[in-house]
């Protein structure tokens, strides 16, 4: 898969986007510079391409009871096709992992996970993950203060 095409509108528009995902398409136009109808043609024409996967809420964590954000390094016993599939499968299984990652290096995966409070998070280190049959070593590290909140891509 290579990298999209993209002109100079297209980049505006994904910049908007990520900004505000909730503006109307006749304000997205009259940000981006072109009509309504070009500008809803675009905006079709990449979520078609699957360049804009989505549209969603950023919840404020705290602020519904989820206190704690912590990561963990998890490294597996074995590194089989196998392995790896079943675990990132079991990932998707756990409402606490709200992003997983296959990584290189000392772990073969990073967990972003999020918590009501610390027990919440310990049992699910203790109970289900480290109980996982493929899991060899977790690492977790609980943050201190989320310092930087930006969309995904700089485009």
């Amino acid at each position: 898969m290579g990298r999209a095409e993209l002109d100079v509108i297209d980049i505006k528009i994904l910049r908007e986007l990520q900004a505000d995902g909730r503006m109307t398409n006749v304000e997205l136009a009259d940000r981006v510079g072109i009509s309504a109808p070009p500008c809803l043609r675009r905006v079709r024409k990449l979520e078609e391409a699957g360049i804009i996967e989505g549209y969603h809420a950023m919840l404020n964590s705290p602020r519904l009871g989820f206190d704690l954000v912590a990561f963990c390094m998890v490294g597996l016993k074995h590194q089989s096709e196998g392995n790896l599939k079943a675990f990132a499968a079991a990932t998707a299984e756990w409402p606490l992992v709200r992003q997983a990652w296959m990584v290189s290096g000392d772990s073969d995966f990073l967990l972003h996970c999020v918590a009501e409070n610390l027990t919440h998070f310990q049992d699910f280190v203790i109970e289900v993950l480290t109980a996982n049959e493929h899991v060899d070593t977790v690492r977790t590290m609980l943050t201190i203060r989320q310092v930087k909140k930006l969309g995904l891509v700089e485009v």
